[in-house]
């Protein structure tokens, strides 16, 4: 396992973090979401990343469980504030002091940790004065609560507007979570200059399009059978932007660019991601150990520039880039 500086600060964390969204507390039970964890720590991952609003609570809580007994100090977890979660009343939701009061000290309990790594702003939130929330982030620190700050899907100018705050209050705002992959790149115009120039590193989500770019979508075909296409709790509706037959047939014409690194697909897609120097670590989740084994065997591996430009070339208008997209990530209502 490589590792690599999160943003401009001296921390590092492992090229590839393991993710509990659609699967921990939900989509698997708890002993097989354990396994996947304890596959992860094998292979060398020690970045964990998590959310209180996953499962309502419940993820987080599975890999507090997962991880007790380890080395704390050898381990970096993330997670993060903003979403409903609990009775979802009115101010279990957002980025007021109130509510990242209440959502770290809940987190801290779940997890079994005296403290996070890196607490990340979930979304931007348009209620909510920006210099409140990122008072009460700095007053975290100052307590030994958090150590780092970060967020998630935030446009350009909302990075730079929380980095010059952050920087007056004292604290490094070192990371920002995207979205990003061979078909995702909306990041690449507008937030990802801008993080280069202030420092600030991607900690990336969905390297693999949701499974899409695994190839195990064929066109024509119905999704197989378990898989995250049929899964009626979210996963059938995060992933079917991406089933068309056009997209699932430029998917299977890279299996010759990844035959010719001897990688598998997903193993590939996750490769891809990591050529890019401003993304700290990708993001990978899973319902099985085998799948965490396979995707860690991405770090480290280097894609030549011809190569990279074939996968652009398969890939072609099937690509989505445009960066307005970004800013309708963070809800314009509340939903609490």
């Amino acid at each position: 396992m490589h590792f690599r500086h999160l943003g401009n600060s001296g921390f590092k964390i492992s090229e590839i973090t393991y993710g509990n969204w659609l699967t921990h507390g939900s989509q698997i039970e708890n002993d097989a979401a354990t396994a996947c964890v304890h596959a992860a720590l094998d292979a060398g991952i020690t970045t964990f990343d998590t959310a209180d609003v996953y499962a309502n609570t419940a993820a987080e809580t599975v890999l507090g469980e997962a991880l007790k007994g380890e080395r704390r100090e050898s381990l970096e977890i993330m997670t993060k504030v903003f979403g409903p979660i609990g009775p979802k009343g009115h101010n279990d939701v957002g980025l007021s002091r109130k509510h990242i009061h209440d959502g770290v000290n809940g987190s801290l309990k779940r997890l079994q940790t005296d403290y996070i790594d890196v607490y990340q702003a979930h979304r931007f939130d348009h209620f909510t004065p920006i210099e409140e929330t990122m008072q009460t982030f700095a007053d975290l620190v100052r307590a030994g609560k958090v150590l780092y700050i970060g967020v998630s899907e935030w446009t350009a100018d909302q990075l730079r507007a929380g980095h010059t705050l952050a920087r007056e209050l004292g604290i490094q705002l070192v990371s920002n979570q995207p979205e990003y992959s061979a078909l995702w790149r909306v990041i690449e115009a507008e937030v990802e200059p801008t993080s280069r120039e202030l420092g600030i590193s991607q900690v990336v989500w969905s390297p693999i399009a949701q499974g899409v770019l695994t190839g195990k979508y064929l066109p024509g075909q119905q999704p197989p059978e378990g898989s995250r296409a049929t899964d009626e709790k979210g996963g059938a509706n995060m992933i079917k932007r991406w089933m068309s037959d056009d997209v699932l047939n430029r998917v299977q014409q890279l299996t010759p660019i990844a035959d010719e690194l001897s990688l598998s697909l997903a193993q590939l897609a996750v490769a891809w991601v990591l050529q890019n120097d401003n993304i700290a670590t990708a993001i990978i989740g899973a319902s099985r150990p085998e799948q965490v084994v396979e995707n860690a065997k991405a770090s480290g591996v280097t894609i030549p520039t011809e190569l990279m430009s074939r996968i652009d070339e398969v890939l072609g208008d099937a690509v989505e880039r445009d960066p307005s997209i970004t800013a309708t990530r963070s809800p314009a209502q509340r939903e609490a």
